[in-house]
């Protein structure tokens, strides 16, 4: 199964649009910060799902995937 590329982009475009890291895009944030939301529970919708992934990402030593992609998109 190949990963949603679009769901990547949103990684590495979107910022985080509250909190402590508010403004800090998805892919930036901190695996601590990930990982007291997998513990106290992800956001409903769409950005608890995009947060969720960039948890896996992260915890699997995926960032290399994160990192093309904001090259490839240098918007943000």
């Amino acid at each position: 199964m190949q990963p949603d590329s679009q769901l990547l982009l949103q990684i590495v475009t979107m910022p985080m649009p509250f909190g402590k890291y508010k403004g800090t895009l998805l892919c930036n944030l901190p695996v601590s910060y990930l990982e007291w939301f997998n513990r106290k529970g992800f956001p409903d919708g769409k950005l608890g799902m995009l947060l969720r992934t960039v948890y896996e990402i992260k915890l699997n030593g995926l960032d290399d995937i994160l990192h093309t992609l904001k090259k490839m998109n240098p918007s943000k």
